[in-house]
């Protein structure tokens, strides 16, 4: 990995982890990288595109963006950071929101129709995978989500199989904190977007997030703690 130094050397070896702990790719693989503009999906984007020169198996990628017409990014400019960057990409227009009614818009609504639509695109565009941005922070944030405000264990797996095996997502940045990605985004000039949804930063996940920093000055392992913790279940110790 000549090319590659410093903080994106080490990211690029957390992904490859990832990869294979979980077998998230096989060879002829076709996978749709879910772009959202924010630094984690174009950093994903870049990591999943260098990583195609070296590794032992060959697999094909296309960036996808569904623009719901609300809130999120400036579709125009992501565009021409994708043409630039030299990436297949595909822009998946949804009338979701013509039939929906604004004042019943909310994170869910969003988090729904955008995965909806991308499977959907995903699926017409011929590939199998579904590559998402959510990392470390994401995945630790959801397990206190459930436990706190839905009174159950569970997480975002690292990879899910979804429609009996037709589609299978994958979270190759599932071994990575946001502080590297953000570190990484910066040392190479990502032009990401912060979302413009006047509900961005008043969710219960940022809420969340706030205790995990808080809890961190105390246990600075707490994030790798949370994160195993779905994994070393102690079941003769629950009712």
């Amino acid at each position: 990995m000549a090319y590659l130094s410093g903080r994106a050397y080490f990211l690029s070896k957390k992904v490859g982890k990832a990869i294979t702990d979980y077998g998230m790719l096989d060879d002829g693989d076709r996978v749709a990288v879910a772009v959202s503009g924010g630094k984690d999906s174009l950093a994903l984007l870049r990591i999943m595109q260098e990583r195609r020169k070296f590794v032992p198996i060959k697999y094909d990628i296309i960036a996808v963006h569904v623009d719901l017409g609300y809130g999120g990014v400036n579709p125009a400019r992501l565009e021409r950071h994708l043409r630039g960057a030299g990436v297949e990409f595909h822009i998946e227009r949804s009338d979701a929101l013509r039939s929906g009614d604004r004042g019943k818009i909310n994170c869910f609504w969003c988090s729904w129709n955008r995965r909806k639509a991308l499977f959907e695109a995903a699926d017409r565009l011929g590939c199998s995978k579904v590559a998402l941005g959510h990392h470390k922070d994401d995945i630790v944030q959801t397990i206190l989500l459930n436990f706190f405000f839905h009174g159950e264990i569970s997480a975002m797996c690292p990879k899910q199989e979804l429609f009996g095996g037709k589609l299978t997502l994958i979270r190759p940045l599932a071994y990575a904190e946001e502080k590297e990605i953000i570190a990484f985004a910066d040392a190479y000039k990502i032009p990401a977007q912060k979302c413009r949804c006047p509900h961005s930063g008043k969710t219960n996940r940022a809420l969340v997030g706030r205790f995990i920093a808080q809890a961190e000055r105390v246990c600075p392992d707490v994030k790798t703690n949370i994160f195993r913790s779905v994994k070393r279940i102690k079941r003769e110790y629950l009712p």
